[in-house]
C-alpha cells in the first residue's frame, strides 16, 4: 500500500498533525480513526516495549525493530525518532539507511550529547553545532535520493538560551535539514519568534506535560509551523485508562462497571486481523469439525 509523503504534504501547504503511537494497539486504533502521518517516539516506544526511561539506553537495533513493526502495522506514514543517530557519522549513515528501508517518511535527529535525555527533562547536554551540521550532511547523503525528510532538532534552549537555539536552527537549515525543530520552547512568544526568524519548514512538539504550551493545530499553523507531533497523547491516555480500570477492579472485584469504558472486543478482533485468519482457516480447511 502506498503511503503519504510528508515532503509532498508540506510542499502542498498542508498542515500536518501526527499523533505519537506508542504501541501496536494504538496503531490499529489510529488506522480506524484515520491519520495520514503518525510519530514514532523514542520516549514512548522505550517506555512501552522496554519499561525504561528515554535516557539513551535503547539501541539502534531496538529502535529500528519498533519502526519496522509500526510501519508494517500502520496505514499512515511514520515520522521516526532517531535520537542522536546512535553514535558518530558512520552510525548516522547506517541509521538513516536502515530507517529509509523501514519506510520512514521523515527521520528526526537531535544535537544532544550521548547518552541523550528526553527533551523535557533536566541534565541534557548538547554537542557543538559544527558536529551536528556534519551529522545532518551525512544523513542527507545517506538517504541516497529517497523522499525521506531529515528533521534537525536542537535541545540548546535549556542550556544555551533561546538565541543560541535559533542560531543553531538556522545553521542546521543551511546544512541541509528539511525541517527544523527547536525543542522545549517555553512560551508562545518564543514559538512565534522562532518561526518568524527561521525560513524553513518548522516542527512543533506538543508534548503533554512538557515545557511547551499545548496549542491547537490551527493556532500552530497561524504561528508559522508546518508540522506538529503529539508524542505523549496515546501513552498518557492509555496509562490513565489502565489506572482507572485497575483501581476499579481492585475496589469492586469486577470489570463490569460504567466507570470503565472498554473497546468492543469483537471490533478489536477485526482491527488486529482475526478476520483474515478466520478466512484463511475456512479456505484451507484448518477449522476443527463439530462432533456428530
Amino acid at each position: 500500500m502506498s503511503k503519504p509523503s510528508l515532503r509532498a504534504a508540506i510542499e502542498a501547504g498542508q498542515f500536518v498533525t501526527a499523533p505519537g503511537i506508542h504501541d501496536m494497539i494504538s496503531a490499529v486504533v489510529a488506522n480506524k480513526v484515520g491519520f495520514d502521518f503518525v510519530y514514532s517516539s523514542g520516549y514512548w516506544g522505550t517506555a512501552s516495549v522496554e519499561g525504561l526511561p528515554d535516557a539513551g539506553i535503547t539501541t539502534y537495533t531496538e529502535m529500528l525493530r519498533r519502526l519496522q513493526t509500526l510501519s508494517r502495522t500502520c496505514n499512515a506514514a511514520v515520522i521516526a525518532d532517531a535520537d542522536t543517530g546512535f553514535g558518530g557519522l558512520l552510525n548516522v549513515a547506517h541509521t538513516v539507511r536502515g530507517y529509509v528501508a523501514a519506510g520512514a517518511t521523515a527521520i528526526q535527529m537531535e544535537d544532544q550529547r550521548f547518552p541523550k535525555k528526553c527533551g523535557h527533562t533536566p541534565y541534557k547536554q548538547v554537542i557543538p553545532a559544527e558536529e551536528m551540521m556534519q551529522k545532518i550532511k551525512v544523513a542527507c547523503d545517506a538517504r541516497d535520493g529517497a523522499d525521506t525528510m531529515i528533521i534537525a532538532r536542537t535541545d540548546a534552549k535549556a542550556m544555551e538560551g533561546f538565541e543560541a537555539s535559533v542560531e543553531r536552527g538556522l545553521r542546521y537549515r543551511d546544512a541541509g535539514a528539511d525541517i527544523v525543530f527547536l525543542e522545549a520552547l517555553d512560551t508562545e512568544e518564543e514559538m512565534r519568534e522562532a518561526c518568524a526568524r527561521i525560513d524553513a519548514p518548522m516542527m512543533a512538539n506538543m508534548a503533554d506535560g512538557g515545557r511547551t504550551p499545548i496549542l491547537p493545530a490551527k493556532k500552530l499553523e497561524e504561528i508559522g509551523y508546518n508540522l506538529a507531533i503529539f508524542p505523549a497523547l496515546t501513552g498518557l491516555a492509555a496509562a490513565a485508562a489502565v489506572e482507572n480500570a485497575l483501581e476499579t477492579l481492585k475496589a469492586t472485584g469486577t470489570s463490569l462497571s460504567p466507570d470503565v469504558p472498554l473497546f468492543d472486543f469483537q471490533e478489536f478482533n477485526s482491527l488486529i486481523g482475526f478476520s483474515e485468519i478466520w478466512e484463511f482457516e475456512q479456505k484451507w480447511g484448518d477449522v476443527p469439525q463439530a462432533a456428530e
